[in-house]
């Protein structure tokens, strides 16, 4: 999916200005922080290339285990953020 979808998208329910699909990556990564998980596991899952070439260039680690255990405790926070804060959307 393009950025420009999820831009439009959002500016259809009257985000304008307020939010961007990037700034979902920026949110998830302070949260993800935040909560304690290792920078190397979030900058991979947001697919972050890293700047030290000399270690991109040896380190091939993908951590996918970890990745996939910070990704479900990732759904389960959303997922209760759901349960617990509802809120009306109404159209912009």
């Amino acid at each position: 999916m393009s950025n420009n979808t999820i831009l439009y998208a959002l500016y259809r329910m009257g985000y304008r200005g307020r939010m961007t699909g990037h700034g979902f990556r920026g949110v998830a990564s302070t949260i993800l922080h935040e909560q304690g998980w290792p920078h190397e596991h979030i900058e991979l899952q947001l697919a972050h290339q890293e700047r030290d070439e000399v270690s991109s260039a040896y380190n091939h680690t993908l951590y996918l285990i970890h990745r996939a255990k910070m990704m479900q405790s990732w759904a389960d926070y959303l997922g209760a953020l759901r349960v617990d804060n509802v809120l009306p959307m109404q159209r912009a």
